[in-house]
C-alpha cells in the first residue's frame, strides 16, 4: 500500500467494547480497498469513566483528527446534545451510533435501523408483516420499529420490562406512521400478543453470554411464526436455536451486525464498502474463539 493512500481514523465509543466486531470489520475492509484505515476503542470501563462522558471523548476525537466515530450502548441518546446537526432518522429515533465530523461540523447518523432493513430483506424476504411483536424498546429496539415499519408491517407489538417505555416508543412511531400502527405494552403480555402474530424481533441483551437463556416461553413458539434476533454473539442464541427446533424461519443477528458496519463505512469514508466481503469477513471473525463476554454494536 503507497503512502500516498487516503487516510481514515475511526473510532468506537461505548462500555464492554472490547470483543466488538465492528473494528476489525472497518479495518478489514479498509485494507482490502487500498485505504490507510485505523480503529480505535474508547472504552468507558477501561477509562474509568461514565457514560455522561460521551461528550468529552467526542470532542477529544474530533481535536485528534478522527473522521467519524461509531456509538454504542449506553450513549446512543447521551451523545445527542454534543452533536451539531442529526439526519432526518437519527433525529426521528433519537438515537446515534454513527457521528460524522465534517467541516467543523458533528453529524449523528443511525444505521442500526437501515442494517436491519437490509439484513430482514435478505435473510427472511418474503416474511408476513400483518402483525409482529418486538420484544425490547432500547435504543436498539427503537431502531429496529422504524425499520420493521418502513419495511411494511401492518401492525407492530411492542414489548419491554418497562411498559411505559414501549408505550413511549410505540406513541412515537404512531406519530411518524400512523396512530394504527404500533402499540406499546409489558412483557407479560407477550403470550396473548404472540397468539395473531406472523413474526416476533428480539431486541433485549438476553442470549448474549453474560445474560444467557430466553426471552420468552420456548412453548409460543410455533412453525408458522418467524424469529428475528439482534444479538450476534453467539450467533446461535437459545433463542435462534430454540426457534429452529419450534420449526420457525429464523433470522440471526450476523446481517444487522454488518450491514450497520457496512453503513456506517459509508459515511465515514465516503467510499462504498463491498457488503459481500464485509459479511464473509464477519464469518471469519464470528467463528473464532470468544474473546469476552459482552458484545457492542
Amino acid at each position: 500500500m503507497s503512502h500516498g493512500s487516503p487516510s481514515y481514523l475511526a473510532g468506537l465509543i461505548g462500555t464492554g467494547i472490547g470483543p466488538s466486531l465492528t473494528p476489525p470489520l472497518h479495518e478489514r475492509e479498509g485494507d482490502e480497498l487500498g485505504l490507510r484505515y485505523v480503529y480505535r476503542r474508547f472504552d468507558l470501563d477501561e477509562l474509568g469513566l461514565p457514560a455522561e462522558s460521551v461528550g468529552d471523548l467526542l470532542a477529544a476525537a474530533r481535536l485528534a483528527g478522527f473522521d467519524g466515530v461509531n456509538v454504542t450502548h449506553p450513549c446512543k441518546q447521551l451523545v445527542l446534545p454534543h452533536l451539531d446537526e442529526l439526519s432526518p432518522d437519527a433525529a426521528a429515533l433519537g438515537a446515534v451510533n454513527t457521528v460524522v465530523f465534517r467541516d467543523g461540523r458533528t453529524i449523528g447518523h443511525n444505521t442500526d435501523w437501515s442494517g436491519f432493513a437490509r439484513a430482514f430483506d435478505r435473510g427472511l424476504p418474503d416474511a408476513a408483516l400483518g402483525r409482529v411483536v418486538l420484544l425490547g424498546a432500547g435504543g436498539a429496539g427503537a431502531a429496529v420499529a422504524h425499520a420493521l415499519l418502513t419495511l411494511g408491517t401492518g401492525r407492530l407489538t411492542v414489548l419491554d420490562v418497562d411498559a411505559g417505555r414501549a408505550r413511549a416508543l410505540a406513541a412515537s412511531l404512531a406519530d411518524r406512521f400512523g396512530a394504527d400502527r404500533a402499540a406499546g405494552g409489558a412483557v407479560a403480555g407477550v403470550a396473548d400478543a404472540l397468539a395473531g402474530a406472523d413474526g416476533l424481533v428480539h431486541a433485549t441483551p438476553t442470549g448474549m453470554a453474560a445474560h444467557p437463556g430466553l426471552p420468552l416461553p420456548a412453548d409460543l413458539l410455533r412453525p408458522d411464526l418467524w424469529v428475528a434476533d439482534i444479538v450476534y454473539r453467539p450467533l446461535e442464541t437459545e433463542l435462534v436455536r430454540t426457534s429452529r427446533a419450534a420449526g420457525c424461519r429464523v433470522l440471526d443477528g450476523g446481517g444487522m451486525a454488518v450491514f450497520q458496519a457496512v453503513d456506517a463505512f459509508r459515511l465515514i469514508t465516503g467510499v462504498e464498502p463491498d457488503a459481500e466481503r464485509m459479511l464473509a469477513h464477519f464469518s471469519t471473525l464470528i467463528a473464532a474463539p470468544d474473546p469476552g463476554v459482552r458484545i457492542a454494536r
